[in-house]
């Protein structure tokens, strides 16, 4: 399992790092890409569970929303998006012959937004000032402290985070990654993002170890409700999409926020 996650980081990684340092819309269909198979792998395991919901629909809103904040950056068309999303789904549960149309019509709503109005930060923070090193940070700062937490749980971890949900995931080790994040960020943030003070970065390192892990057991509750191990089996040695970017959806927004008061 683990030669499978090197050979798969080998070969995957270069290929991102290529297409996020192009940015523009090579990057936007980096994020698409990676929305729309999340997006089937999370709609598939709702199915395994028994419910029905609108798979292409929801996929479809994600996208769009996607899309629409790269060519509008502006917030001010959201509310009307989101609008329009909320009728047709609806619409389109009046024509669902389940037993539980409405159920159906929130689970495909909920996951749609959830992947694609968390995702958008993605490029919107890519188009940033130094957005490709912004980008880096939030990519570099969530995988530190994600491996940071494995390796410091699997060695000194006893007390359960949250057994219900993710049973492996110790306080010891959400806590060592967190401060191995903080560090990180001290040390390499003002290298790459000179206008970050060390006190900045500091703060930076605290909210994104603090948001990887929530974006973590948010994917875990899905999971752990459907009744599966992995979201899929996209990446060999990784599990699916979902799996690979549950906690960035959390991350992205959050750096976001940072670069506009920072950057």
């Amino acid at each position: 399992m683990f030669k499978e996650r090197i050979i798969s980081a080998a070969l995957l990684i270069p290929i991102a790092f290529v297409l996020l340092y192009l940015g523009g819309w090579w990057f936007v269909a980096l994020v698409a890409l990676f929305v729309g198979i999340a997006g089937h792998e999370a709609y598939a395991m709702l199915r395994r569970k028994g419910y029905t919901p609108f798979e292409m629909w929801g996929i479809g809103i994600s996208l769009a929303f996607l899309l629409l904040s790269v060519v509008f950056p502006t917030p001010g068309w959201m509310t009307y998006f989101i609008t329009g999303a909320v009728i047709v789904t609806l619409v389109r549960a009046l024509a669902q012959r389940t037993e539980a149309p409405a159920t159906d019509w929130a689970l495909t709503l909920g996951v749609a937004l959830y992947l694609g109005v968390l995702a958008h930060y993605a490029p919107l923070l890519r188009a940033r000032p130094r957005g490709f090193w912004w980008v880096v940070v939030a990519l570099g700062l969530t995988w530190i402290t994600d491996s940071g937490a494995f390796f410091i749980g699997t060695a000194v971890g006893k007390h359960r985070m949250a057994p219900r949900l993710s049973p492996k995931k110790t306080w010891e080790g959400t806590i060592g990654g967190g401060v191995v994040g903080v560090l990180a960020a001290v040390a390499l943030v003002p290298l790459v993002l000179p206008a970050v003070s060390v006190g900045q970065s500091a703060l930076l390192g605290a909210a994104v170890a603090t948001m990887a892990p929530l974006g973590d057991l948010v994917e875990s509750m899905f999971k752990r409700q459907c009744g599966v191990k992995d979201s899929g089996h996209l990446i060999p040695g990784h599990g699916g999409a979902l799996d690979r970017i549950d906690s960035l959806l959390f991350v992205f927004p959050t750096v976001y926020w940072f670069s506009l008061l920072w950057g």
